[in-house]
């Protein structure tokens, strides 16, 4: 089964959980702000990802991080800021189990496609 984690209130999220259902793709839904986030996995997900890959440095969670928290990102720092702001991270991120997905776009449509 595939874990999705995301925020319940993010529009893209909210596509990826539709476009599963109705693809018929069985899932399951981790609100990374209600649930929380293991950082046992969020350091093996920025370890396998990047940093560049998993942290949102678009959205508003980034602009309000003071400067001293932007600089110099490393994976640890990294995954330490989206443990303390989970809504610093992109979503959504698809679990398979054997690898992350991140984001919802023509690529990852493709490859969870390949999975059902």
């Amino acid at each position: 089964m595939i874990t999705v984690y995301g925020l319940k209130n993010c529009d893209t999220c909210k596509k990826a959980l539709a476009w599963l259902k109705a693809e018929g793709i069985d899932h399951q839904f981790h609100d990374v702000r209600a649930d929380g986030l293991n950082a046992g996995d969020v350091t093996a997900w920025v370890s396998e990802l990047g940093s560049d890959v998993l942290v949102n440095t678009r959205g508003t969670t980034w602009r309000g991080l003071d400067e001293a928290d932007k600089a110099d990102m490393n994976d640890a720092k990294a995954a330490a800021l989206i443990l303390a702001h989970p809504s610093l991270m992109k979503r959504p991120v698809f679990d398979l189990g054997d690898r992350r997905l991140v984001g919802f776009k023509d690529a990852q449509k493709e490859a969870l496609q390949a999975l059902a």
